[in-house]
């Protein structure tokens, strides 16, 4: 399993462990009741109920493990975090080709980018981090290079 650290919110964090809550105290036990029903209509070589079942509990299992690790490596991003400077948990203004955009810089696994949260390990995320107000960074990706200006940081 993946021991890298999980950039996480506190928010994110809580979101993460009701998730778990809730696939180990209620979802495991419905699926496991799935199986044991399909199970009672005879042979299962040829049960599509308990195939579905079956692969549902797989989900459901990996899952919980992914979640397990993400909450065993969690590492909190600093609510009072600097301004001088991009960091996870920053709140970024840039202007680019595309306009004025607003991103808060978030670890990979609460990112959203319609929402406007952006991983720390995507090419913008990485490109910004470190960087000051007033400051122009390049982003490269596999469409050719964009040019962005930090505008604020907050």
């Amino acid at each position: 399993m993946n021991n890298n650290p999980a950039y996480l919110t506190r928010e994110g964090l809580g979101k993460l462990r009701g998730e778990l809550d809730q696939l180990v105290n209620s979802r495991r036990a419905e699926v496991a009741s799935r199986i044991h029903e399909a199970k009672e209509h005879g042979d299962v070589t040829e049960n599509a109920e308990y195939e579905d079942a079956k692969n549902e509990q797989a989900f459901v299992e990996g899952r919980i493990q992914t979640l397990a690790a993400l909450i065993k490596n969690a590492v909190l991003i600093d609510e009072h975090h600097s301004t001088s400077h991009v960091q996870i948990g920053s709140t970024v203004e840039i202007d680019g080709s595309n306009g004025r955009e607003k991103y808060t810089i978030v670890g990979s696994a609460e990112a959203s980018p319609g929402e406007g949260r952006i991983s720390n390990e995507s090419p913008v995320g990485r490109a910004l981090l470190g960087h000051k107000k007033g400051e122009k960074v390049t982003v490269s990706v596999p469409a050719g290079d964009s040019v962005y200006k930090i505008v604020a940081i907050s």
